[in-house]
């Protein structure tokens, strides 16, 4: 947990495409820099802002015809690979246990540097050079952190550090986009450093974060930014759901999520996840069987991982409403699923973990030790091992 703190303060300071990270809330624009960007071109503003909602709603061809008419009229702006890397993005969001999409990802941010480089070569204050340097190293860090590969994260959030800085001395104040970074950079370096001291070794060099201030940043960039409202009002629902631990508020944000992009599955089920971990579990069975419905038809979108996860939930609400056999059918389908050369296996361990519980609740002794026994030979991300050990000394009991 501390490694991913750690890396979410360092890739927060550059993600996306708003990141006025790490600069203190007090720093004026720098009126001897020419402030210009190309996202406020008309033409670039009505295609980006169209694409984004096609591609969060799961339609990557139709965003990318639009993001190749940017590419046509900027050839060889840093906003045209960036483009094409964030409908890579969302491939790879909505199945993070397939990592095809990484490599093609890393070229796109890459060429986004370089042409970042050349522009600043010649400009050291080119503003979009600047900030789209800053973006691409933070969604960078972002893969490498979703990989565990916590020192390739690292390298990239502090490179970012330089970028992001100078672009909080130029942007205007007033423009929610801009504040979006300095709020996750707020609201993730205070929560890592107030709840594990450890991490002030990664950030002893960046200023101190101030987490009511980053929740108030984030908020106004969810009600008023206009390339990156949809990830604020996301980070949001995650941080009240993971951190705040305050239920209502991340049902909230995640409604206007599923409002806004009714088709994105990875929304979808996080819907399902709020109301699970809040304990409103018809609420989190209608959401994850319209997740299932929606898969079994073949849904753009709606794969394997995604079934993996609605099944994983229908399986453990089952077993808690002694439905035991229709939670078996839930977990063993969950097992096929998973039965797959895949990286990431917590959805695996974690079937495994609960078809044992649900044999020990009907009192099938032996095959629920055979399920605990295949969670101790396991690779374990989730820290399920523990309680497989502490079943196979006493058995589960609802």
């Amino acid at each position: 947990m501390l490694s991913r703190i750690a890396v979410a303060v360092l890739m927060s300071i550059g993600v996306i495409v708003g990141p006025s990270a790490a600069a203190q809330s007090s720093v004026l624009p720098d009126t001897t820099a020419s402030f210009s960007t190309v996202l406020t071109d008309p033409f670039v503003r009505t295609r980006a802002t169209t694409g984004l909602k096609r591609l969060y709603n799961t339609r990557p061809e139709a965003a990318k015809t639009l993001f190749q008419e940017i590419d046509e009229r900027y050839p060889r702006h840093p906003v045209s690979p960036f483009l094409k890397g964030l409908n890579l993005w969302w491939r790879i969001m909505l199945d993070l246990t397939d990592d095809q999409y990484d490599d093609r990802f890393y070229d796109h941010m890459d060429e986004v540097i370089d042409r970042c480089e050349e522009i600043l070569d010649d400009n050291p204050d080119h503003f979009d050079a600047l900030l789209f340097k800053g973006a691409a190293r933070g969604f960078k860090a972002r893969l490498a952190s979703n990989r565990s590969d916590w020192w390739k994260a690292l390298v990239n959030g502090r490179k970012a550090i330089g970028p992001v800085r100078r672009v909080a001395t130029i942007a205007p104040p007033e423009n929610g986009d801009y504040v979006f970074g300095k709020g996750l950079y707020d609201y993730y370096t205070a929560i890592s450093e107030e709840e594990y001291p450890a991490v002030k070794a990664f950030t002893w060099m960046i200023p101190d974060g101030n987490r009511e201030r980053g929740l108030k940043l984030l908020k106004e960039t969810a009600s008023s930014g206009h390339y990156v409202q949809t990830e604020a009002i996301y980070f949001l629902t995650q941080i009240y759901f993971l951190y705040e631990e305050e239920y209502l508020p991340a049902r909230r944000y995640v409604k206007r999520l599923r409002e806004r992009h009714p088709d994105n599955p990875y929304f979808h089920n996080y819907e399902g996840r709020v109301y699970a971990k809040w304990n409103r579990w018809d609420q989190a069975r209608e959401v994850f069987e319209s997740v299932l419905d929606r898969c079994e038809s073949n849904q753009p979108g709606y794969n394997v991982h995604m079934e993996e996860i609605a099944r994983y939930y229908m399986g453990k609400d089952r077993l808690h409403r002694g439905d035991y056999e229709t939670a078996l059918m839930h977990l063993q389908r969950l097992d096929t699923l998973t039965d797959r050369d895949i990286e990431d296996n917590r959805y695996r361990i974690l079937g495994a973990l609960y078809t044992g519980m649900v044999h020990d609740a009907m009192g099938e002794r032996e095959k629920a030790v055979q399920q605990y026994e295949r969670v101790t030979d396991m690779d374990d991300p989730v820290d399920a091992k523990d309680r497989a050990k502490q079943y196979l000394e006493t058995p589960y009991s609802r």
